[in-house]
């Protein structure tokens, strides 16, 4: 499969779509940042590496995060995770409140807000020092140390974060959270600020389409049942309430951020990264997703 000819066909046809999609301003830093930015990576499991634009070009991960967060917390604790959170696809936008109510504080599935937030909370059970042994975890994945949170993201989130703060506390008072709300927030706020470019964050997931060993070494350091698990995740919930869209029209397992970022694998051959901050009016990107729709139509290659 030529990936690099389907890769410059995508970005040509990319770069010369108008779009109405809108960057996310209600985190003040992200607004900042340029619309027009586009960039696409792709990465085989031999390792072999395709890119396109502006692929080399560093962007806040945000909401990708919670895949990851996701492993760790699902690697310590096994099933028993999911009796603080559940799995059913939400239908409703990342940051509803209403299910809560409805669910008494068990979130549906553990890319909504409410469910990192119980995923964040069961880090700091877990974790002697949260915020560093996650960013060693991240930087095992990409074998890349410079990886590092943007302090000013995760400062702009905090500040404006009131309703993740009206999740949390919820969650609180109906016993589903054991620690402080604002340590909570604190670390998933540095999570959602980790920034990487396409390259990075392409090689970030190919450990969910290698079964969960490392590209290079064949190390395990995700268990295959836990990448199956997790790529079904991915499958039915990584976008909210446009995961059927999602799969009808790309056919991958994959999960998107409001800070213009994509990531999908095909598992058992690549995973591929994209990434154009105007967001759509359920909050993915525009782009991104009709990138990803070419790249699945061109090649004929879906979970589907």
């Amino acid at each position: 499969m030529d990936f690099q000819n389907l890769l410059n066909i995508i970005y040509k046809d990319c770069k010369s779509t108008s779009t109405e999609g809108k960057v996310a301003n209600y985190i003040p830093e992200l607004a900042k940042i340029d619309p027009n930015k586009f960039g696409m990576a792709l990465i085989t499991k031999d390792e072999s590496l395709y890119h396109v634009g502006d692929s080399t070009e560093a962007f806040s991960i945000q909401s990708i995060v919670k895949v990851i967060s996701l492993c760790i917390a699902k690697e310590y604790l096994g099933k028993d995770l999911w009796k603080r959170v559940s799995v059913e696809p939400s239908g409703t936008p990342f940051n509803s409140l209403t299910e809560l109510e409805r669910e008494n504080g068990i979130p549906r599935n553990p890319f909504i807000n409410a469910g990192a937030l119980v995923v964040t909370d069961v880090l700091i059970d877990i974790l002697e020092y949260p915020k560093q042994d996650f960013l060693k975890f991240v930087r095992r994945l990409t074998k890349d140390n410079s990886i590092k949170y943007n302090a000013e993201v995760a400062s702009s989130e905090q500040k404006h974060g009131y309703r993740n703060t009206a999740l949390i506390n919820y969650m609180k008072a109906l016993g589903n959270i054991n620690n402080s709300p604002a340590e909570v927030l604190d670390l998933y706020y540095h999570m959602c600020a980790i920034e990487m470019n396409c390259e990075q964050l392409a090689r970030t997931f190919l450990v969910f389409a290698n079964q969960g060993r490392l590209a290079n070494s064949n190390e395990e350091v995700i268990s295959a049942k836990s990448v199956k698990r997790i790529n079904a995740i991915m499958q039915t919930c990584g976008f909210y309430d446009e995961a059927g869209e999602f799969a009808y029209k790309v056919g991958l397992p994959g999960k998107s951020g409001v800070g213009g970022g994509i990531v999908a694998v095909h598992p058992n051959a690549y995973s591929v990264a994209v990434w154009s901050p105007k967001l759509n009016r359920k909050g993915n990107s525009q782009l991104g997703i009709s990138a990803l729709e070419s790249l699945t139509s061109l090649s004929g290659l879906s979970v589907f």
